[in-house]
């Protein structure tokens, strides 16, 4: 867990992907790269077949209200909303049991974009 503190000094425990997502705004970061234990955002997440390659806030957006993007990813897909907003230039969801999945995602196109 990601801890921090308050004004008061009361310790926090705050979610590492809300953190990471801050600091890459914070950096001015053009890409930023969430790991998870699925291949990305997708349409079915019984069907491998329905990953969601790419997609802008609005679209995002749309997904959680629909239901679509549900349970731990809303978080996922909030923190890459909130980059995206502080003016990271792209965000990626990817799945990190895969080896290698984070150069062939900089490199190529193996998750979901945004």
């Amino acid at each position: 867990a990601t801890v921090a503190t308050d004004e008061q000094g009361n310790f926090l425990n705050v979610n590492a992907d809300t953190a990471a997502a801050a600091i890459a705004g914070a950096l001015n970061a053009s890409e930023f790269v969430l790991m998870t234990d699925v291949p990305g955002i997708m349409r079915d997440v019984k069907d491998p077949s329905s990953l969601i390659q790419e997609l802008d806030i609005a679209a995002a957006k749309k997904l959680i209200e629909e239901g679509i993007v549900a349970g731990g990813m809303i978080p996922k897909v909030t923190c890459m909303i909130s980059a995206l907003d502080a003016g990271v230039t792209a965000t990626h969801i990817i799945d990190g049991r895969r080896p290698h999945a984070l150069l062939e995602e900089l490199f190529g196109s193996s998750g979901s974009k945004q």
